[in-house]
């Protein structure tokens, strides 16, 4: 490095919190137009169905409407990440509840609600499909009868109700089994989980002459701009999107939503529109919930706690269309063995349809269902031959050298060191409990995503510094770590920096705020760039001040000879009637080397890039009485590589540990046959403050050369991963009944310990 003094590792507010807690921050639901209109959808009602007729004349007629639009006025266009299985608009066929039939442009929000009322729509009922092992069934109603001739990605391997079958196949399980001397077989269920950011989705479109502008909640704008393109059949130089301040994601505004509706109704009337949800729609009509899943495992190990074999089975819930959820399918099957020495692995997962709401990425896809389930097994394999769990977990855990489920070879042993770590902040086993209270610990491993980004970055006349980047900020902070990276790499400070982006005319190509990728790809695409900017510095100063080059160095925003430093130009003198521009495209290392042999279906994450790990140990209370379980405190030791902005990387493990309590004990969607009952927050409920713990953040580091910037891993997505686990190996402890549902809320609670085990649906903690 040129400069002499290091920002990194050092405590830095984030660039846009003033503008976000003095409310002069602006999102997509603020933004005003003259001519303004306001857009309504039309939803199914029903979960599945056939549509007989649409009559919208009525609705056209009413006072303040200009424009009803349906799938006869867009192009007959499928779409789909993995899958091109929907169009914009129900055709022909309904399948979950909120399927959008119709969308009003009108005056005014009540004239646009008034309008959708008087939408006449007349359907035939078709039988539901409501569960995973009934979707599987080879009997079941195709909810997808043309799947066939749906276009798909490459490699991805369907069935009639399966939009995505994958296997992992290690060794030889059956020859595992055979050496195994005791076995273990467990079944878990999961619900659907919503993301419920605080702003909900919100779209504005505006048409000028043959392009359009779309403002948007997207996390993942040039997906977005792609998706709009697509289906409304346009150049994608013709749409640009730009993303205001954003209001939270976790993933439930990642993909392609609601943007060329509104862009088609904005069309039609030649007026901006601008659409809104109201928080019941967040709950029903956004197509990016949590999987709900049914996860099977049988595990054989011999009597000193050695694994020899795992057969697997898991089933994800991914509602009425495959959306993005094939990441959720490949990660989830990565989670199956955990961070453990498996020598013998058989796992398989069904992604399946069903009339229920399309699920997909939300924060860590796969993960926390995954973790909970294998976690809370390796509780019970260690009661299984009378071990702590702790020591069963110091027994098997990956160390350098290990090879995982596809042949990966880890070049890492902090696995071990985070438990280790772990255990002694929380005491283990405890010793201070009080009656009804417990321990439970869980361990895993996170990938980081390894794909394409851009920045460019120039020195303004003033010295100061501006990054266009085509990166995305959903709050979680990512992109205010870009300019410790350039100051890093040009000698200036953070705040010294301005950052472009979320604009797709703007920035270069950039996946979007998902999968913990931003500081992991676009920060090596931003020092890419200042190391051009820097070397343009040099070169200037070297002439302007008749001096070579190496004997230069760049401190406090100015270049200065070394050991000489009256002899000095500041950035501002050298920026001055000289371009210093770079641009970087953060060239993404490649997958760890791995063996497929004998897998299917597999499509890109058959191996993790740069993994880390962690170890979350959570303290519990539970009343016997009413089954409400409290989560006093929370240890989370995680492995980041090397942490380059503590106070960022703090928030982001506080904040998921807290929301990853939330989906332990209280977040989960409930049915009544294909009908949401809880979309809503006085239903749905989400940890408050009262609730929260104490959280215990400690981080460990070990950077890795084919990693991020400086050896860092991914941060934004493990801390959600490992705390539900956590909580219910701390139940079955303090309880002696282990709760087979997540969410493990009171019901389920009160129910495991007063129902026989004997009983399936009180094995499984179902109602």
């Amino acid at each position: 490095m040129t400069g002499t003094t290091s920002v990194l590792g050092q405590r830095f507010v984030r660039g846009d919190g003033l503008a976000k807690v003095t409310g002069e921050a602006r999102y997509t639901a603020d933004l005003a137009f003259t001519g303004l209109l306001h857009a309504k959808f039309v939803y199914a009602g029903r979960p599945h169905a056939r549509i007989l007729s649409i009559d919208t004349s009525e609705a056209a007629r009413m006072p303040g409407v200009h424009a009803v639009l349906t799938q006869a006025d867009a192009p007959m266009v499928r779409y789909g990440m993995f899958v091109k299985d929907r169009t914009l608009f129900a055709h022909d066929v309904v399948r979950f509840e909120a399927e959008i039939v119709a969308a009003i442009a009108a005056d005014t929000a009540e004239h646009a609600a008034a309008a959708a009322a008087a939408v006449r729509v007349e359907y035939e009922d078709l039988a539901s499909v409501l569960d995973v092992e009934a979707a599987l069934d080879p009997a079941a109603p195709l909810l997808h009868p043309q799947w066939e001739g749906y276009q798909t990605q490459d490699g991805v391997d369907r069935g009639s109700n399966d939009c995505g079958h994958m296997t992992s196949v290690k060794g030889d399980v059956t020859a595992g089994f055979a050496e195994a001397e005791l076995q273990l077989t467990e079944t878990y269920r999961t619900d659907m989980v919503h993301a419920v950011p605080i702003e909900p989705h919100a779209v504005v479109a505006q048409w000028q002459g043959e392009k359009v502008t779309i403002w948007s909640t997207s996390q993942v704008p040039f997906p977005a701009r792609a998706g709009v393109a697509e289906t409304l059949q346009i150049p994608q130089s013709d749409v640009r999107i730009v993303v205001p301040h954003l209001g939270g994601g976790f993933g439930g505004k990642c993909d392609f939503h609601f943007e060329a509706h509104v862009a088609l109704l904005s069309k039609v009337t030649r007026r901006p529109v601008r659409l809104v949800f109201t928080r019941r729609e967040e709950f029903v009509a956004t197509d990016k919930v949590r999987h709900g899943a049914r996860i099977e495992l049988t595990t054989g190990l011999k009597q000193d706690g050695t694994i020899t074999a795992r057969q697997a089975r898991l089933l994800l819930d991914s509602g009425a269309y495959c959306g993005d959820a094939l990441f959720a399918t490949e990660i989830g099957l990565m989670m199956i063995a955990g961070p453990y020495r498996i020598p013998n692995l058989h796992a398989e997962v069904h992604t399946l349809y069903t009339n229920r709401t399309p699920a997909g990425s939300v924060r860590a896809p796969g993960g926390p269902q995954t973790c909970w389930a294998v976690e809370q097994h390796t509780d019970e394999l260690a009661r299984l031959v009378g071990l702590d769990p702790l020591e069963f977990r110091r027994r098997n855990l990956v160390r350098a050298g290990d090879t995982g489920q596809t042949g990966q070879r880890f070049v890492s042993s902090s696995a071990h060191e985070c438990l280790e770590r772990a255990a002694d902040l929380a005491g283990w086993p405890g010793t201070d409990l009080g009656p009804d209270e417990a321990l439970g610990i869980a361990v895993g491993w996170w990938f980081s995503l390894s794909v394409p980004s851009g920045a460019y970055l120039k020195l303004n006349p003033d010295g100061t510094g501006t990054i266009i980047t085509g990166a995305q900020e959903n709050g979680s902070g990512s992109v205010m770590g870009l300019p410790l990276l350039a100051a890093e790499e040009l000698g200036m400070r953070p705040e010294s920096f301005s950052v472009l982006y979320q604009d797709t005319d703007s920035g270069p190509f950039d996946i979007g705020s998902a999968g913990s990728q931003t500081t992991f790809n676009n920060g090596r695409a931003v020092m890419e760039a200042a190391r051009e900017v820097r070397e343009k510095l040099l070169e200037v100063a070297a002439d302007r001040l008749e001096i070579d080059r190496s004997d230069l160095e760049l401190v406090n925003g100015s270049v200065r000879v070394k050991g000489a430093p009256s002899r000095s130009l500041s950035f501002a003198e050298l920026a001055a009637g000289t371009q210093l521009i770079g641009s970087g495209s953060g060239t993404p290392p490649p997958l760890p080397e791995h063996n497929l042999s004998g897998c299917s279906g597999r499509l890109g994450y058959s191996a993790f890039a740069a993994p880390s790990f962690f170890c979350h140990i959570a303290r519990v209370r539970v009343d016997r009485e009413t089954g409400v379980v409290t989560v006093p405190r929370v240890v989370a030791v995680h492995e980041f590589g090397r942490v380059l902005n503590p106070i960022g990387a703090q928030g982001q493990v506080e904040g998921g540990v807290i929301q990853a309590v939330g989906m332990a004990l209280l977040e989960g969607s409930q049915y009544d046959g294909g009908h949401q009952l809880n979309p809503g927050l006085l239903g749905y409920k989400l940890v408050t403050a009262p609730d929260a713990p104490t959280v215990t953040v400690q981080f460990l580091d070990d950077p890795v050369d084919q990693g991020g910037p400086h050896g860092a891993k991914a941060v934004g997505e493990p801390p959600v991963v490992g705390t539900p686990a956590a909580i219910g190996n701390a139940i079955a402890e303090a309880t002696g009944r282990r709760v087979r549902a997540l969410p493990m809320n009171a019901e389920r609670v009160w129910m495991a310990l007063h129902e026989s085990d004997a009983t399936p649906d009180a094995a499984e903690g179902r109602p």
